[in-house]
């Protein structure tokens, strides 16, 4: 757990990787690798994972929106670090994952997570500003709904790239108007899917 911060280890230490995974994979539940769960999509390695929730800093009480629900252990691990008084709200793209993730957070008794069926790339305009936004899938740019609908002073994390291989893990924040990027390193994410991402079929 080296790539977590003290808040983020024991959120993930709280959240058993073991129950977000299909059960012919639980052998491999602990491994640091990315696992496939259904309909070409995955549950990411647990050191990205980390590295993108230290980097994101989600505190207590902060409103979080995900795009990309897989199957809920993501968000699991968000509602841990929004606690009580904070919310997660995650879109997911295909109708049987997103139930996927509402049982696996059902069954861990998560009561702060919303998971709605929709197209992520346009963010979640009912519910914001969000403090924070994480995308969970690579995109080819950074989608304009999702910057604007991220509050001052927030934190976007997201892959971006133009290939299916390699993209760059990309950190925004938004101070006094202004938006300001770094690229963290480099990683492989499934596409992302919609209006402001990739075409279906593109790969």
């Amino acid at each position: 757990m080296g790539y977590a911060d003290a808040r983020v280890a024991n959120a993930m230490l709280n959240v058993d990787r073991k129950l977000f995974v299909p059960v012919q994979l639980e052998s491999q539940a602990y491994h640091d690798c990315p696992l496939p769960i259904g309909f070409g999509q995955t549950i990411s390695a647990p050191s990205i994972v980390a590295v993108m929730s230290k980097e994101l800093d989600v505190r207590d009480g902060m409103r979080v929106l995900e795009v990309g629900a897989g199957s809920g252990y993501n968000a699991a691990i968000l509602s841990q670090l929004v606690g009580e008084k904070g919310a997660v709200f995650s879109v997911e793209r295909i109708p049987e994952i997103a139930e996927l993730a509402k049982q696996n957070l059902s069954r861990i008794g998560c009561k702060n997570v919303e998971i709605v069926v929709g197209d992520g790339t346009k963010g979640y305009p009912q519910k914001a500003p969000f403090d924070r936004i994480i995308v969970t899938a690579a995109a080819p740019s950074i989608p304009a709904p999702l910057v604007e609908q991220l509050k001052e002073d927030g934190k976007l994390i997201i892959p971006v790239g133009s290939t299916p291989y390699w993209q760059d893990l990309v950190l925004l924040e938004k101070k006094h108007g202004e938006v300001t990027r770094r690229n963290l390193l480099p990683v492989m994410f499934v596409p992302l899917i919609g209006e402001y991402g990739f075409n279906e079929g593109s790969f």
